[in-house]
C-alpha cells in the first residue's frame, strides 16, 4: 500500500517502469456492436455519439501520428518520456485479429511507448481474439479494459449495453485464464441504482479480485439520450457527498490488490450538463481521500475474502 490508503495504478506504473507513464488516446477507427457497426444506431444511453475519450484526438490520421501529436503534448506539459497507447473510442476488439495486430504493432512501433491499453466490450471478445490479446500480455505491458458498468441486468437492460451480466463473467474468466490484466469500468449513480445496488456491484468486485478498476461518476453529456432524459426531468444526478461517501464504500469493499485506474469521472466542460461539481476532480479526490481517513478505513476493510457477496 503506497501513501494513500487504496492501491493506485500510478504506484504499479512507478515500480514496473521507474516513473510516470501517462496513456494517450487514440482513434483507430473502430465501431460498436452495439451501434450496428456503423455508428447509426444509437447505442448505449450515456455514450457520447463521437465515442467516450474522443476529446484530443487527433481524428484523421494514422495511430502512430496520433501517438506522435499526443507524444508533444505530454511532454510540453509534463516531461513525460513513457506512454501508453490507448485505443480508447469504442470497441477496440471489434475486428478480425489481423487488423488488430497490425494496429497494435503500429502503436508499439512509436518511441517512448510502453505498452498497450485496450477498452472493449466483453461481447467483442471471441477466442481469437483473447488468443492475440493473451500474445501482447507475453510480449509487452498490456490493459484490457473492459466496460461493465453495473452487475444488475436491469440496470445494463435499461442503458441499452446490449449485453448481460453472465456475457461480462464469461469474458473476464476467459481473459484471466489467459493471464491477460483486465480493468473493469463501473459507474456510480446510475438511474435506478441505490446505495444497495452500488455496493452489491463493488462487492461483486471484489469477489472477483479484478486486477483493475475504473470507478466513474455518472455525468451526463448533451447530444445523448441520457442528457435528453435529464433535461427532460427523468434523471437526478447525485450531490458531491453522496458520491464521496459512495466511493469510499465501493473501495472499502475492493479486495486489497486490485489497482484503482481512476476514482471518478469528469465530462468535456463543452459537453457536460451535470454533475458540474464534477469538474472540480482534485476537490473530489481529496475529499475521498479524506473521508476514507475520517473513518479510519481502507481498501479492503471490508472485503469479503470468503467470496460471498455475490448479487
Amino acid at each position: 500500500m503506497d501513501e494513500k490508503r487504496y492501491r493506485l495504478i500510478s504506484r504499479e506504473f512507478k515500480d514496473r517502469f521507474g516513473g510516470r507513464v501517462h496513456k494517450i488516446s487514440v482513434d483507430a477507427g473502430f465501431t460498436c456492436p452495439n451501434r450496428g457497426g456503423t455508428r447509426s444506431r444509437p447505442g448505449c444511453l450515456f455514450c457520447d455519439p463521437s465515442g467516450s475519450g474522443s476529446v484530443g484526438i487527433a481524428r484523421g490520421v494514422s495511430v502512430a501520428a496520433q501517438l506522435e501529436h499526443g507524444k508533444e503534448v505530454m511532454i510540453r506539459k509534463y516531461k513525460a518520456r513513457q506512454f501508453l497507447a490507448y485505443f480508447q473510442p469504442f470497441s477496440n476488439t471489434h475486428a478480425p485479429p489481423e487488423r488488430l495486430q497490425a494496429l497494435y504493432d503500429e502503436a508499439l512501433g512509436v518511441s517512448g511507448v510502453v505498452g498497450l491499453a485496450v477498452g472493449t466490450r466483453p461481447d467483442c471478445l471471441p477466442p481469437a481474439v483473447v488468443d492475440l490479446l493473451a500474445e501482447y500480455h507475453r510480449r509487452t505491458y498490456l490493459w484490457l479494459e473492459l466496460g461493465l458498468q453495473s452487475v444488475h441486468d436491469a440496470t445494463l437492460g435499461f442503458l441499452r449495453r446490449g449485453h448481460d451480466y453472465r456475457t461480462f463473467l464469461e469474458a473476464h474468466a476467459a481473459l484471466r485464464e489467459r493471464g491477460v490484466r483486465v480493468c473493469v469500468h463501473v459507474i456510480i449513480g446510475l438511474p435506478g441504482e441505490g446505495k444497495e445496488e452500488i455496493l452489491a456491484t463493488a462487492e461483486e468486485m471484489g469477489r472477483l479480485q479484478v486486477d483493475g478498476i475504473k470507478i466513474h461518476l455518472l455525468h451526463i453529456l448533451a447530444g445523448t439520450a441520457l442528457g435528453d432524459l435529464y433535461l427532460g426531468g427523468g434523471v437526478k444526478v447525485l450531490e458531491q457527498g453522496e458520491y464521496v461517501a459512495l466511493a469510499a464504500d465501493f473501495i472499502e469493499r475492493l479486495h486489497p490488490k486490485t489497482l484503482i485506474h481512476r476514482l471518478t469521472g469528469d465530462g468535456p466542460r463543452d459537453y457536460l450538463l451535470a454533475p458540474l461539481w464534477s469538474l472540480n476532480k482534485w476537490e473530489v479526490l481529496n475529499a475521498i481521500d479524506d473521508e476514507l481517513a475520517r473513518r479510519g478505513t481502507r481498501q479492503g476493510s471490508l472485503w469479503r475474502g470468503d467470496g460471498s457477496g455475490a448479487p
